[in-house]
């Protein structure tokens, strides 16, 4: 049962030494629910990137593209599987005319841009082909609270457990229960001891 201490006992067990990756694969709402799921990635937000406006908002994005950002366990998941997970998730040979929805994949280290280098050397992928883009990341803009874990939207069961628990949007949006539960109602397959497997979030609202 989903309760105010289930949420918080969760939060507090989660590893404090993660690590950051931040892609763009199109409206952000689909990806943040699907990495979401990974075992292994820890939180997830959402907002924009890749552009040189200076405080894009979703109103007025300029030229960013919305991505999703998410902290993940480097003692489980490499940014390499998190890469292949990125290129499985869209079309690489095609991008999005609107800026908006482009498909680009961020690093943010030395290390994180050779491990791209390693993973499209490993692939089939015929590189000349390559539409995706891949950039440094310079800096992610947080998009509006709206936006954040948008799944729960509207699933007063889930939210007002939050809302018993004393967290604000901020603190909803950085909860690792959220980024599970964000998930499961979007229909991912998640492992967490507070989510019923055999249970079908549509029918749940």
């Amino acid at each position: 049962m989903l309760t105010p201490t289930v949420v918080t006992e969760f939060d507090s067990q989660v590893p404090e030494d993660t690590k950051t990756a931040t892609f763009g694969l199109g409206c952000f709402w689909g990806p943040d629910a699907t990495f979401g799921a990974i075992d292994g990635v820890v939180r997830t937000r959402v907002g924009y990137a890749g552009g040189t406006k200076v405080d894009p908002t979703y109103e007025v994005l300029g030229d960013h593209t919305e991505v999703v950002q998410m902290e993940y366990d480097p003692e489980r998941l490499s940014f390499g599987d998190l890469l292949e997970r990125a290129f499985a998730e869209h079309d690489p040979y095609h991008q999005p005319q609107k800026r908006q929805y482009q498909n680009i994949i961020f690093t943010e280290t030395a290390a994180q841009h050779d491990q791209l280098q390693t993973v499209l050397d490993e692939s089939d992928l015929n590189h000349d082909r390559l539409e995706t883009r891949l950039e440094s990341l310079d800096r992610f803009h947080l998009a509006e609270a709206y936006h954040q874990k948008f799944n729960l939207r509207g699933k007063r069961w889930i939210t007002d457990v939050f809302t018993e628990a004393g967290y604000d949007d901020a603190a909803v949006r950085e909860s690792p229960a959220a980024a599970k539960l964000n998930a499961h109602v979007a229909g991912h397959d998640v492992s967490t001891p507070f989510v019923d497997q055999s249970y079908d979030p549509q029918l749940r609202r």
